[in-house]
């Protein structure tokens, strides 16, 4: 244990992060998203959903302020303006946790799997909502 950790980031998620350079991105994805056959490390959180893992993870890591879409989630197929429960919860964290919050943005359901495929590491959580995924762009420590 850790003081002013959030428990639910485990040693192997903490590793990933702490090695995650500017820029770099992390996937954070619901249960049904294909993450082990993809190629990044794939670290299991299926215990936790989708929220408090992006919760966790956002008390330690900064947002990209140097891009216009440090939050990516991915569009509802036949559907793209809707905006899906998972993401507006997504939303509500960003604000309420994030160091510098920004709108998410969100693209088609194949460019979220290519942008996943060359993220630094993939986060399968126990999410169960459809649509609970999200790729999170590494900022930088200012000071």
């Amino acid at each position: 244990m850790l003081i002013g950790i959030d428990p639910i980031l485990s040693p192997d998620l903490l590793h990933v992060l702490r090695a995650m350079g500017h820029g770099d991105v992390i996937a954070i994805v619901d249960a049904n998203f294909p993450a082990e056959g993809l190629g990044p490390r794939c670290i299991r959180a299926d215990g936790s959903d989708a929220g408090a893992i992006l919760r966790a993870v956002l008390s330690v890591m900064p947002l990209d302020t140097y891009t216009d879409e440090p939050a990516i989630c991915m569009e509802v197929v036949s559907n793209p303006s809707e905006v899906p429960a998972a993401v507006q919860g997504f939303q509500a964290i960003i604000n309420d946790t994030a160091d510098a919050p920004r709108a998410i943005a969100s693209i088609e359901r194949f460019a979220f799997y290519d942008r996943a495929k060359a993220a630094f590491a993939v986060v399968q959580t126990g999410e169960r909502q459809l649509y609970g995924n999200i790729l999170l762009s590494k900022g930088v420590i200012k000071g």
